[in-house]
């Protein structure tokens, strides 16, 4: 199953658009196929807005409470060195589960997918308190496994409905939306975390009792999944409603066949917007492992709560500003947004970098213990954190509001969503793998500045090839 997004007022009758038979992969770069509706208001289960909230409702849950988790700093464990291994594996896992993302979808429909992506969170979470316990560590490597295998259905399916079911215009804001939950899981965590260990000076693992209220909250996730609705279901606020595709003999059966699948997918794998913003993918995902593990190195149990907390915060600011930056029109040309954009977020990243590799530099030498007692040392170390994490926030908003645009017909969103993710979390796990080893921060700093200045004209190329669409629709200078 595969998702046909509208252009904007076009529509159709229901028996031109009806179901489909697709027995080949589609290479149109047609983006309408919408069915007619009445102009009432759709119930509101059935808007994209309850769709958003519901995936942002499985993000906060799911992996917004495994990013509080990790935002403690490896895991909330004393040991970088066991939780990035686990990391490692897990994405490993996640790396080949994306990429099924679209056959898992394909047989069991959106919300189902939804709903099983997010039943190993929990047993990650379950093998962290073991282990803070007990210092058993089988556990942690069952829960990764258990997580990767079902994150990364997980993954796949959440950005493909945070991307496809959305009005156009609203898409950069709605895409905000999902990552505010899931930002706000850390806000939650982070803040249960900071009452629990505020008074934890020094380094070391945060308490046991932090686990179970995240173990109770994860749970949640594949309550909430259930609630979401099926494409064919949702109707957006311009009347139309979003299709699905099907193949096979038997069009009713709503499934495309496997050969079919793989084609397609092959097809988007060397696709022009994937070979451009692979690059951009790998570094977001490497990246990953660097905060947590320069967290765990450098700050007290109390101030890694801290940060767990604020990373939340500013990370949603961000998400917004680069939503905010390409949606709402402070300047009517599209085109001037997507460049303005790109801009502020190839500033930040790049002056960030810099800034790490000089503070590395001088830690490798003095290896300190931050506290938030001591202003004098804890800012300039502490506002790097949140740096990272503010670059972070907007690179995700970017790569998703992309992939929005540069789809040849957004039906190929699930297969979009689920290379983009494969990719990234190839590159998230070989990045912990390193991480585990372990390395000196100072050279994966340097790394990540470099793998950053590499993608940088690869991303912009593909900044380019949005414009060119909006150039295309003849979109350059039309509000959204």
């Amino acid at each position: 199953m595969a998702l046909i997004n509208p252009s904007e007022g076009e529509t159709k009758s229901p028996r031109q658009t009806s179901k489909p038979n697709r027995t080949a992969p589609d290479t149109s770069t047609s983006t309408s196929a919408s069915t007619s509706t009445d102009a009432a208001v759709p119930p509101f289960i059935r808007s994209t807005l309850f769709q958003i909230l519901i995936v942002g409702l499985c993000a906060f849950c799911a992996p917004g409470i495994w990013s509080a988790m990790n935002g403690l700093g490896v895991g909330g464990s004393q040991s970088p060195d066991l939780v990035n291994a686990a990391n490692a594996l897990l994405y490993a896992f996640m790396t080949v589960t994306c990429i099924l993302g679209p056959w898992v979808t394909n047989l069991i429909g959106f919300r189902y997918t939804l709903s099983l992506g997010s039943t190993g969170y929990p047993l990650y979470a379950a093998g962290l308190y073991l282990n803070n316990r007990t210092g058993a560590t089988w556990l942690v490597y069952v829960g990764s496994v258990a997580c990767g295998i079902s994150a990364g259905f997980f993954w796949s399916v959440e950005g493909a409905i945070a991307t496809g079911y959305p009005e156009d215009r609203k898409r950069g804001r709605y895409i905000a939306t999902w990552f505010t939950f899931r930002n706000f899981g850390n806000v939650i965590g982070g803040a249960i975390s900071l009452g629990i260990n505020v008074n934890l000076t020094e380094r070391g693992q945060v308490g046991y009792q932090t686990y179970l209220g995240f173990i109770a909250i994860q749970c949640l996730g594949l309550i909430f999944g259930l609630f979401l609705s099926n494409p064919e279901k949702v109707q957006r606020d311009d009347g139309t409603r979003i299709v699905t595709v099907t193949g096979g003999p038997d069009p009713s059966s709503g499934r495309i066949p496997w050969r079919t699948e793989l084609s397609a997918m092959w097809a988007r794998l060397r696709s022009k917007p994937i070979l451009l913003l692979t690059p951009l993918f790998w570094y977001f995902g490497w990246i990953q492992a660097y905060p947590g593990t320069y967290l765990a190195t450098y700050f007290t149990v109390r101030s890694r709560a801290l940060g767990s907390f604020l990373s939340a915060i500013v990370g949603s600011l961000a998400t917004w500003l680069g939503g905010s930056l390409v949606d709402i029109p402070w300047t009517k040309d599209r085109k001037v947004r997507a460049v303005s954009t790109y801009t502020l977020i190839a500033l930040l990243n790049s002056t960030t970098w810099i800034w790490a590799v000089i503070i590395q530099n001088e830690y490798r030498v003095t290896n300190p213990v931050l506290d938030w007692a001591d202003q004098h040392t804890f800012g300039r170390g502490f506002g790097l954190y949140l740096f990272e994490r503010i670059s972070l926030g907007l690179v995700e908003n970017y790569i998703y509001w992309c992939i929005g645009n540069l789809a040849d017909g957004p039906d190929e969103l699930i297969r979009y969503s689920s290379l983009l993710r494969g990719i990234e979390t190839a590159g998230v796990a070989v990045g912990f793998g390193v991480q585990a080893v372990p390395t000196a921060l100072i050279a994966t700093a340097s790394i990540n500045f470099g793998l950053w200045v590499f993608a940088l004209p690869f991303s912009f190329w593909a900044t380019l090839q949005v414009v060119r669409k909006f150039e295309g629709k003849g979109e350059g200078r039309v509000q959204p």
